[in-house]
């Protein structure tokens, strides 16, 4: 799993460093100056908040990692995005992953 975010102080704590660490998460940040990069994440973490928690009340911890987690699922494998072409993740992920074989084996 990859935590993309900018370089906001509670992203670059020890201790942000320390649990991503525990739960096998690489951090991704995005470039210094760099809106675009910064304006993908922004756009994911506004989509969930939206799309899974707006207005909802999660009675336990349980309840709530499990409605993120089909949030996700959804996000990645069957929601279209207009920057990827209007593919899934998964299928843009997929397609590169051919073209780069077709590539190396030119």
């Amino acid at each position: 799993m990859i935590f993309h975010a900018d370089r906001g102080s509670q992203y670059t704590s020890a201790a942000f460093a320390q649990v991503c660490d525990r739960h096998a998460i690489r951090r991704s940040m995005g470039r210094v100056g760099s809106s675009y990069d910064n304006a993908l994440a922004e756009s994911f973490w506004q989509g969930l908040k939206r799309e899974a928690m707006h207005g909802k009340l999660f009675v336990t911890m349980r309840q709530a990692r499990l409605e993120i987690f089909q949030w996700l699922t959804y996000y990645n494998a069957r929601r279209r995005h207009s920057a990827l072409d209007y593919l899934s993740p998964m299928e843009f992920e997929q397609q590169h992953r051919k073209t780069v074989k077709l590539s190396l084996a030119a």
